[in-house]
């Protein structure tokens, strides 16, 4: 079995107007998040975190606004996912990135991991997602566009 590297991204995609995308787990219907997704060997965090969105999204992160934040949250692995990592890995490091488009577009899910989603103001999105690093960063959101001038 080829197990996960314990390191991930996190990817908020939002607009011009803070309107966030989020998507519904397939694997845990009810359960809504931004894109996210393990590195793989070799791969830099930017080549991860374009293909996680190619694949969740079918959108191409590097025709749009992709900025690594430079945020890492080390967090404990979930026990409903724990076996997807080698024996004995406890915790993972995500590193999360802002995706920023032009505006909501239409997005072409992967339907192994994704049933639907939706396009949400930040501060639904933020209340919606069961992630609470996921909800930290949506919260972010206007600080960083301020702070970006």
């Amino acid at each position: 079995m080829q197990y996960k590297l314990p390191v991930s991204v996190l990817v908020v995609i939002y607009t011009l107007d803070f309107e966030v995308l989020l998507l519904e787990r397939a694997d845990h219907p009810g359960s809504w998040q931004s894109v996210t997704g393990s590195q793989d060997e070799g791969e830099s965090l930017r080549e991860t975190a374009v293909r996680e969105v190619f694949e969740e999204t079918g959108l191409d992160a590097n025709h749009y606004g992709l900025v690594d934040w430079q945020v890492q949250n080390i967090y404990e692995i979930y026990a409903k996912w724990q076996h997807r990592y080698a024996p004995g890995t406890r915790h993972n490091t995500e590193h999360v990135f802002g995706l920023e488009l032009p505006c909501v577009l239409p997005v072409q899910l992967s339907p192994r991991e994704h049933l639907s989603y939706k396009w949400l103001p930040w501060q639904e999105a933020a209340g919606l997602v069961f992630s609470p690093s996921n909800r930290e960063a949506i919260l972010q959101l206007p600080a960083r566009e301020k702070a970006r001038g």
